[in-house]
């Protein structure tokens, strides 16, 4: 990217730059000092895990040509030090401003911003709504769990919603590349460090709210708090909201203009519903009506959350004024997203749905989408992460032994957590704790489902999704479900 300013053209809305350094130019910022290499700024902020300040030295060592770092107490607003010819620049409130300040640098472009933010169906969504915009010839991207970029070329992305200088930069990069949409997952996390603060988003979307990130947010009212942000304190134009979920229905009587969503009819003129849905084994029908007139499109997913996300998307679409017609004539083109109710078959075998849950609500919405298609009995191989919340671990193994037929306890990122605690955790919620099978090892675990199953039924693969790694107290070891259904279901060659 051809993107440059001045340190005074940066600074402006907050500091005015001695004209001894006005003329120094800033072409990339970079908050990771690893990452630091000559005519590169530095930003030192004091970030929830390291104070980045603590790595200034090494920065310029690298060839840092500036240095703009949180002021404090004892390194003032305004305070300007020198190590050798290398500016260090100190500004107030540095990390909530640090989105705008990106923005000053990299947000040259029209490229228009989706948010989608709840606790289930992110990254259905954003997917959907970029397959969608290609189909009818729209160039879109992504960026959330897995990846940033375009569909057939997704670079790996550390969190679902990046620092505010890597999504600033990433979005501009992808405009470059030709994005004229992107479809960001925005989490609670992301919201509340403002990493997408100074985001024109020209709409944003919720999908549900259930118990999940209570070890970082506290309380599901903070949670919930978390999530409205994107709408109440973040520049949004266009509020497209899931009121089936009890949250999203108080929301929507909270924004003024939010376009209501749901599976069931409604009579507010602001609002899309659905008049009928069907399901089969090849995907979902959706008959429509509402703000954007009547219609019916058919879609190869499965399951009722499946019929939730692509009407979301449809709605969000709309709002933006893509063309109707064209929408619901490539809708059966829509393609599952990776490890979302991904469903691996091969004849004389049981099917294997490979899925993301991780959540309680996720998990129940999961096994109940598949009962429906399930002719046979329903198995649930699924575990908990290590270091995360504790409290859903009961919650899961309860909804586990109440919605399947079988239930095999495995492990998740156990992390530097004993996997058998974790385990044991998760086994209080069962009322008959002794039908579970544990195992560990989640090979093993398929394995014996498929060695017990028939071909009528269904084995719900659990909580990894499109993770192709496990997470151990002090190795990260290769794994994947996909790639293991694929394998016992005799897929591979």
């Amino acid at each position: 990217m051809s993107l440059c300013l001045t340190l005074k053209e940066l600074l402006a809305p907050w500091f005015t730059v001695p004209q001894t350094l006005a003329a120094t130019t800033v072409s990339q910022l970079e908050l990771d000092s690893r990452q630091v290499e000559t005519g590169v700024t530095f930003v030192a902020i004091k970030g929830h895990a390291v104070d980045g300040r603590q790595f200034i030295d090494s920065a310029i060592s690298k060839g840092a040509n500036a240095v703009i770092a949180q002021a404090c107490d004892t390194k003032q607003h305004g305070l300007i030090e020198y190590q050798g010819e290398i500016a260090i620049i100190y500004i107030n409130d540095l990390a909530e401003i640090l989105s705008q300040l990106a923005g000053r640098l990299y947000a040259k472009h029209d490229n228009q911003l989706i948010a989608v933010t709840g606790t289930n169906g992110k990254t259905t969504i954003t997917q959907l709504i970029a397959q969608w915009l290609e189909l009818v010839d729209y160039r879109a991207a992504v960026m959330g769990t897995t990846g940033n970029g375009f569909l057939a070329d997704l670079q790996p992305a550390a969190n679902t919603t990046g620092n505010a200088v890597d999504v600033q930069r990433t979005i501009a990069q992808l405009a470059e590349q030709g994005a004229q949409y992107t479809a960001l997952e925005v989490s609670s996390h992301g919201l509340v460090q403002g990493r997408v603060r100074a985001l024109p988003f020209a709409a944003g979307v919720f999908t549900n709210l259930s118990r999940d990130h209570l070890d970082y947010h506290g309380t599901m009212e903070e949670y919930a708090e978390a999530k409205f942000s994107l709408f109440s304190q973040h520049l949004c134009q266009r509020a497209i909201i899931n009121i089936d979920d009890k949250v999203g229905a108080q929301w929507c009587e909270r924004l003024e203009d939010a376009i209501a969503v749901s599976l069931y009819p409604q009579t507010d003129a602001n609002a899309v519903w659905a008049t009928s849905v069907t399901y089969s084994e090849q995907g979902i029908e959706i008959a429509f009506d509402g703000k954007f007139g009547a219609g019916q499109l058919h879609a190869p997913l499965i399951g009722e959350f499946n019929a939730s996300n692509v009407l979301l998307a449809l709605t969000t679409l709309l709002a933006l004024g893509i063309d109707k017609h064209l929408l619901l004539e490539m809708a059966p083109q829509l393609v599952p997203v990776l490890g979302r109710m991904e469903l691996f078959a091969h004849q004389g075998k049981a099917k294997v749905v490979v899925d993301y849950a991780h959540t309680p609500d996720a998990l129940e919405k999961a096994l109940c989408a598949l009962r429906v298609h399930c002719h046979g009995h329903l198995w649930a191989i699924f575990g908990c992460g290590g270091d995360r919340d504790k409290g859903k671990r009961p919650m899961m193994a309860e909804i586990g032994e109440r919605l399947a037929d079988h239930v095999i306890i495995s492990d998740d990122n156990p992390r530097s957590e004993n996997p058998a605690e974790i385990v044991q955790d998760m086994l209080v919620g069962m009322t008959h704790p002794d039908k579970a099978i544990v195992q560990h090892d989640r090979f093993k675990a398929l394995l014996h489902a498929i060695e017990h199953a028939n071909e009528q039924d269904i084995i719900l693969l659990a909580g990894k999704g499109h993770e192709d790694y496990q997470v151990l107290a002090n190795e990260t070891i290769h794994y994947s479900d996909r790639e293991s259904a694929q394998q016992l279901l005799g897929l591979t060659s």
